[in-house]
């Protein structure tokens, strides 16, 4: 029998969208020094936010081993490879667009038994130079202030698929969730602040696994 091609796509934030807390948040508690004004620049215009993560992620010290513990804080949502399973048989691809680095992300989810299409900012750690996050290069959607572009990750897949839908959570998350149908936008934390503010309609979620579910009852309603 055929495999039946996805006709429909979830493109998805990673840090605190598919776990609920941000690598960022983690590494600046546990080693408060290496942000030095960092955000704060990027803040008032002074740095991208691609180069205040850069900047701020060479910055940490310590063994791999220890950063590991680290990024599995992170808490990535346990019934992960349950929703992907869940949305695949329902036509649906996922693929992961983030702002962050990849090579935690992809450890997050092997550990977690799932394989997704990821774009996100290459990287390598090595204990004595931090956490080495570079600008993609060779490859579609490059944003010179984020890294990844993923207002083109999703408008590439408007243009592709039959029904698309965006999960996110931050500021780099607003445009791209603008650009699907509000029933297939979902949001929490600033994200979901933001969409009230403007009065844009959104579908709350706390778990990842949740939009899943959500997405999976529409195809059965």
């Amino acid at each position: 029998m055929a495999t039946k091609l996805p006709t429909g796509i979830l493109v998805t934030d990673f840090d605190g969208t598919m776990t609920r807390f941000d690598f960022y948040d983690l590494v600046c508690q546990e080693f408060p020094e290496i942000s030095s004004g960092f955000w704060r620049q990027y803040e008032e215009g002074k740095l991208t936010h691609f180069e205040a993560l850069r900047l701020i992620f060479a910055g940490i010290r310590a063994s791999e081993s220890r950063l590991l513990q680290i990024i599995a804080g992170m808490d990535i949502d346990p019934d992960l490879a349950g929703a992907v399973a869940r949305l695949e048989g329902k036509g649906w691809q996922v693929a992961v667009a983030s702002a962050g680095c990849d090579w935690y992300i992809r450890k997050l989810l092997a550990q977690s038994g799932v394989q997704l299409t990821v774009y996100a900012n290459p990287g390598e750690y090595h204990p004595d130079q931090g956490l080495l996050m570079r600008m993609p290069e060779g490859v579609p959607f490059v944003s010179p202030e984020l890294g990844v572009n993923k207002t083109a990750v999703v408008r590439d897949a408007l243009q592709k698929y039959e029904r698309v839908a965006f999960a996110g959570d931050g500021r780099p998350d607003l445009a791209p969730a603008l650009l699907v149908p509000p029933e297939r936008r979902f949001a929490k934390s600033w994200l979901a602040k933001k969409l009230r503010e403007i009065n844009e309609d959104f579908r709350p979620f706390d778990r990842w696994s949740e939009v899943a579910t959500a997405l999976v009852q529409e195809e059965q309603s």
